[in-house]
């Protein structure tokens, strides 16, 4: 059980107690542990039985020990358990929906025993919400809205959740004898920003003969956290693991890797195409190989790389395989060069403990310095997100002194003073300009106001773009990946006034945004507006989430001249004084 499925457990168990009703201290000691058990570098597992050292975690104090021996020992923590049998595990279900907190959980509960989704809906079609304390009718209609919303999403996961269950897949089956080659394809190879279910193949001499690949499916039906078959075949076993997520595995002869490997990493539109343009040039495609329409003989499988020669084409990297375009550009030897990772020379987007952040800034410049990063920059949140501590005008010249001391001390990388500013719901930002004028980097973005409407909302973000200390956008569409949709605005309007002005625009890493999105991207690029690529980290281990943003840029066609942090240490800097 890793430290991510604990602090699951932990903050379910906070919520069912907010829903109990209980001590609103109790409440907080669970989530308290679970956000320490998120931020921890070593993995509980690892620690639980030196209970001396995870008593010196902060928000881990000898009764959560004692939860967390009992969670090890027996696999459940006993409030948990009680909860769950006392209002069932559809509760949980009912947190998932926006808008739809502990506290109205428990009036619904209170007042009807409705304890599931269906139920739910069905009060608020009858008008039965509504009447509840501090409900109304616009209440009711925003809660099916959140529903309809909840269902159009369902079955899909964010990226780095369908990573680490590839990664734990792709792990457990290489120690299956036989076994030489395991790689996950379809969307997750893509870089799509969510996931819907994953397409491991395997390859390997054992998975040419009956006995040893049922040697193998025997050692995959061993898995951790395998909940249910759905499907198995000589070649093929898919399961549903026990996040909700489906696992398709198939077995490979080696000589047909590579015609696989593009069958199920291409998108449907993609494959098609492709297909269209072999049997065009006289050849048939599918996932065993590329073949000759008179008689049937393979000309390429071995590697994705002979396919795409064979049917003319230069290689296309998985994430531009969407029909977009691509094809034509392979056959055209026009594909540009995408954005690689290593072209990233810093990331300016990161918080400390000055405000809603776990590290200081010596922790978080020394993780980026370890990364072999010229620059950052420290940008903790100005006063108006006051529940994350944000920094007045006073305290926000203070953290710019103590971020020049650090960096006088640090060698070998910058360390940019900055802020994540609050665009105002009137548009203007959150501190004084006269403060804003020190900062090295000012990133300005929305987090309060979101219904604002299209106009109101367009006006806000151009206004913010104005002001000439503004050096980009953070997380431009406000949108939480599975969990809220984009603000609206109008976005050509924003990009032309970024252009205009010289205000960048940010990609943030962090896989629950991806935002901007490829889409929105290749219309930044459109209208020639730059774009920087940051994590927005909290804690130091955060860091290694700049890797998703880069997926998301190749996705969108981006190469490393429209990333402004592809710039030297100088560069970056006059770009960030709306000199790019």
């Amino acid at each position: 059980m890793d430290n991510k499925a604990i602090a699951g457990i932990l903050y379910e168990t906070a919520d069912l107690l907010e829903i109990d009703g209980q001590d609103s201290f109790r409440v907080r000691s669970y989530r308290n542990a679970a956000e320490a058990i998120e931020a921890l570098p070593q993995q509980v597992a690892d620690l639980i039985q030196e209970p001396k050292k995870l008593l010196e975690v902060k928000g881990i104090g000898k009764g959560m020990l004692a939860n967390l021996q009992m969670l090890f020992k027996d696999g459940s923590i006993e409030a948990h358990a009680e909860l769950l049998k006392k209002y069932r595990p559809s509760m949980l279900e009912l947190l998932k929906i926006q808008g739809l907190g502990p506290k109205t959980i428990a009036l619904i509960w209170s007042a009807y025993q409705v304890s599931d989704l269906e139920g739910v809906e069905k009060l608020a079609r009858e008008g039965k919400i509504r009447t509840l304390p501090r409900m109304g009718e616009k209440h009711e209609q925003k809660l099916l809205k959140a529903i309809e919303d909840y269902r159009r999403i369902a079955g899909r996961f964010l990226l780095d959740t369908a990573e680490e269950l590839a990664e734990k897949v792709v792990e457990h089956l290489l120690a299956a004898p036989g076994v030489e080659k395991v790689t996950p394809a379809g969307s997750l190879r893509r870089g799509r920003e969510t996931v819907g279910d994953l397409d491991i193949l395997v390859t390997g001499k054992a998975c040419t003969e009956a006995v040893p690949r049922q040697t193998i499916i025997e050692h995959l039906l061993r898995f951790p956290g395998l909940m249910d078959i759905i499907a198995q075949g000589e070649n093929k076993v898919s399961f549903r693991h026990r996040n909700g997520m489906q696992v398709d595995v198939r077995l490979l002869p080696p000589e047909s890797f590579g015609a696989a490997m593009q069958y199920f990493t291409g998108s449907k539109a993609h494959n098609v195409a492709l297909r269209q343009r072999a049997l065009k040039m006289g050849f048939t495609l599918n996932e065993y190989s590329l073949a000759k329409v008179d008689d049937e003989k393979p000309v390429a499988r071995k590697t994705e790389e002979e396919i795409y020669a064979k049917l003319k084409l230069d290689f296309i990297p998985p994430e531009l395989r969407e029909n977009l375009g691509e094809i034509e550009a392979a056959a055209a030897h026009t594909l540009p060069v995408l954005l690689e990772l290593s072209d990233i020379r810093g990331d300016v987007h990161m918080h400390t403990v000055e405000t809603d952040g776990r590290n200081t800034i010596e922790e978080m410049a020394e993780a980026a310095r370890e990364r072999g990063y010229e620059y950052m920059a420290i940008t903790d949140h100005s006063k108006n997100l006051a529940f994350a501590n944000g920094l007045t005008d006073e305290r926000a010249l203070a953290h710019i002194e103590r971020i020049r001391a650090v960096e006088k001390k640090m060698k070998g990388i910058r360390i940019f003073a900055g802020i994540e500013v609050d665009i105002l719901g009137d548009g203007s930002l959150d501190l004084s300009d006269s403060v804003l004028e020190q900062m090295d980097i000012v990133i300005a973005s929305v987090h309060s106001h979101f219904n604002q409407d299209r106009a109101t909302m367009t006006d806000r973000l151009l206004k913010a773009i104005a002001n000439p200390n503004t050096s980009l956008i953070g997380h431009p569409t406000g949108r939480l990946l599975l969990r809220r949709d984009a603000y609206q605005f109008d976005l050509d309007a924003v990009l032309k006034a970024a252009a205009k002005h010289k205000v960048a625009m940010e990609l943030n890493s962090y896989p629950d945004r991806l935002d901007l999105s490829d889409v929105h991207l290749r219309l930044a690029k459109h209208h020639g507006v730059k774009i920087v690529i940051n994590t927005d980290s909290h804690h130091t281990s955060h860091m290694e989430k700049l890797r998703y943003g880069v997926t998301q840029a190749r996705r969108a066609w981006l190469t490393k001249e429209d990333v402004l942090n592809t710039l030297p240490t100088q560069k970056f800097a006059r770009a960030m004084k709306h000199g790019w």
